[in-house]
């Protein structure tokens, strides 16, 4: 019998009508190759969202997810919202906050025929998504910025034990299926107590691992590290605000952001969701590489796998991996990567690649 997952689809802002139906088709494919079945239900989200149900996260929506194995989250435009939702806690983030998704997981990876920096990263960056300086995850209720008086602005940084361990596991756990080395990523040398806090529970969790090589570096000096020798890394664990900037970074290094994708990931539920944003001034425009959405949802597959031990959703993400590796190595890339392709001819190189056998075998 095959396997039967509910996702759900919202698309977003910008370019995330045209990325987000480009990676549900490629999904689509690569399921029927694999036996897998999928029943994709789409929901309302972001700037439409605003204008049929005055929100851009609607109630129906959050408790629709709620049913679902998982879902595909299109970038969203939150800075162009009318007020007071443009004032709110983003699309994005509420979804986080809401579902506790506090493993951010981006892979940055060169592709053989597409231009880099390093073409030959192959690296995982894991983001504690929930505390940190970001204003709108680190507190219970309001945020973690405020203005006490006029020309004083605060924000707080919260790290804890509790967080920090869990996301320390899940990178190890990583790190042990991939090649076996960590890299821990803080700023204890100024920021003693909280990412020092960061750092120690990392190399307490590190005990259990015996098996992984284990380093730290601080994030400025990180940034020279990717910079220079990017191949030499495998998986990163790091705060919410390093993890953001250095992911950034990555995926620019491994050929464009527009190859980076992520999960977001609690114990039960994930989701899938592209690192770069909605690229308002291409939407519409059938430029956009949908790549790191591709591949945001092949992580979703993959993780369905392993959550289910499930070896026809793992071989989901497999068959859509092979198909945008042979789709980009026989010269189909879109612009960011060097080529010339629209997002519609390199979704069709993809599903052709698929239906000629990549990743099947």
């Amino acid at each position: 019998m095959s396997s039967t997952y509910r996702l759900g689809v919202l698309e977003g802002d910008g370019i995330g009508p045209e990325i987000v139906p480009a990676s549900v088709e490629i999904a689509t494919a690569a399921a029927q190759a694999a036996g897998v079945t999928v029943d994709w239900v789409t929901l309302p989200l972001g700037a439409p969202a605003i204008d049929t149900h005055g929100t851009p996260v609607p109630q129906e929506t959050t408790q629709a997810l709620a049913d679902l194995d998982g879902w595909f989250l299109g970038p969203h435009d939150s800075v162009s919202y009318p007020e007071p939702h443009k004032s709110a806690l983003n699309p994005s983030g509420t979804l986080r906050k809401h579902f506790q998704l506090f493993a951010n997981i981006r892979p940055a990876k060169s592709f053989p025929g597409a231009t880099a920096v390093c073409d030959n990263a192959d690296l995982v960056i894991v983001r504690e998504n929930t505390e940190g300086f970001y204003a709108d995850r680190n507190t219970y209720a309001g945020t973690g910025e405020f203005s006490p008086v006029e020309g004083v602005a605060i924000a707080m940084g919260i790290i804890t034990r509790a967080a920090t361990e869990r996301v320390a596991r899940v990178a190890f756990d990583l790190a042990r299926s991939r090649r076996r080395k960590l890299t821990i990523v803080h700023k204890a040398n100024v920021l003693k107590l909280t990412t020092g806090l960061f750092r120690t529970v990392c190399r307490e969790v590190a005990q259990d691992y015996p098996d992984v090589q284990v380093d730290d570096f601080h994030i400025d000096a990180m940034t020279v590290h990717l910079v220079r020798r990017a191949q030499d890394f495998d998986v990163i664990v790091t705060e919410n605000m390093f993890g953001d900037i250095l992911s950034d970074l990555a995926g620019e290094i491994s050929g464009s952001l527009g190859t980076a994708p992520s999960i977001n990931a609690s114990a039960t539920t994930a989701m899938a969701q592209a690192s770069h944003g909605s690229a308002p001034d291409i939407a519409g425009r059938n430029i956009a590489n949908p790549v790191a959405m591709i591949l945001s949802g092949a992580m979703l597959f993959e993780w369905l796998g392993a959550q289910h031990g499930d070896e026809t959703a793992a071989r989901v993400a497999k068959i859509i991996d092979a198909g945008v590796t042979e789709a980009i190595a026989s010269g189909t890339s879109t612009r960011d990567l060097g080529g010339s392709a629209t997002t519609t001819e390199f979704t069709a190189a993809v599903i052709k690649a698929i239906s000629a056998g990549a990743g099947q075998n």
